[in-house]
């Protein structure tokens, strides 16, 4: 690889048994497979995934989770998103954002006033057609598979929510091509470019995405995410461990519930156990509990039903 790939590093550091969540800060130009494949590669730890891809083109949060937190990701997949994405106005794309084939539309000049004006119709819940350049499957095939082949995809709306949508900055020295930056906190799955470009038909002058950052991925933050450089330094140096998060961390809204011993080698043998002050602890939907063992660590997430817990996932033995 050459010396400028953001994702270059040295050798496997002893990662047998690592385990956590490395938020990351993803710069612009790697994939988010290419950020998993520079984990696994410098721990020799197989087992590695993401909670939520983002575009080469775009930056930010980006969780990784490593050996078995990777089971938690599921947990998270519905967690709300928070980004910071710049509009320009003036032309279409055919990707929705700034790699595609750009169509200068001749429509209305426009103020901040204008674009404010049509943003409370982007709030709350809608039905929102993913971009043709999108991972959406159709019969088997990526949606921009078949873009890519000159055939257009049918895709059907998703229902979405925006919680919230906000114009911060505004720039018109250019007035053919005036900018603006959203701030967005939305449900998982909206698509910030499908953003763009509805809210640019909207105003009549076509619109696209010119750049992204997320800045929130549910409970995972912008401020609290490490750089690729500080990731690279010590994944190389055997420190990754000093930037890991546990498994279970962002997911306070599942209780804790700390076992015996006892009690957690009968569920890690997949057995119930028959619990009564697990009631009190207020399970999430679907009565999904956190179990720990003494020390507070994650042994198992289980399911409280008619006085007994269920293991849904095991992840630590007593004694371990």
């Amino acid at each position: 690889m050459s010396g400028s790939d953001p994702t270059r590093g040295a050798g496997p550091v002893a990662g047998s048994e690592l385990a956590g969540i490395l938020v990351v800060a993803k710069p612009i130009g790697p994939t988010s497979h290419d950020l998993v494949a520079l984990v696994r590669r410098l721990t020799g730890v197989k087992r590695v995934g993401h909670g939520g891809t983002l575009d080469p083109f775009a930056a930010g949060v980006l969780p990784v989770f490593i050996g078995r937190a990777t089971r938690m990701v599921e947990y998270h997949l519905a967690d709300e998103k928070a980004y910071r994405a710049l509009v320009i106005f003036g032309a279409s794309s055919s990707t929705d954002d700034l790699d595609g084939e750009l169509t200068t539309t001749d429509g209305p000049t426009l103020s901040r006033g204008d674009v404010e004006a049509q943003l409370a119709a982007f709030r709350g819940p809608l039905e929102q057609v993913p971009p043709d350049h999108s991972a959406v499957r159709i019969a088997g095939r990526r949606a921009y598979d078949l873009a890519r082949h000159g055939e257009k995809p049918e895709l059907r709306p998703r229902h979405v929510e925006i919680r919230s949508l906000e114009l911060t900055a505004w720039d018109e020295s250019d007035p053919q091509r005036p900018t603006a930056v959203l701030e967005v906190r939305c449900t998982a799955g909206t698509y910030m470019r499908a953003l763009a470009r509805d809210l640019g038909e909207k105003l009549g002058t076509g619109g696209y995405l010119g750049a992204l950052t997320r800045t929130a991925s549910g409970p995972f933050r912008i401020e609290d995410a490490h750089s690729l450089e500080i990731v690279r330094d010590r994944l190389a140096h055997d420190r990754v461990r000093d930037l890991l998060l546990p498994p279970d961390a962002g997911l306070e809204a599942y209780p804790q519930l700390s076992l015996s011993a006892d009690d957690l080698g009968t569920l890690a043998k997949g057995q119930a156990v028959r619990h009564q002050t697990a009631r009190d602890a207020a399970p999430a939907p679907g009565g999904l509990l956190r179990i720990v063992d003494g020390s507070g660590r994650l042994a198992a997430m289980a399911r409280f039903e008619a006085g007994r817990l269920h293991p849904e996932k095991v992840f630590l033995i007593p004694g371990s």
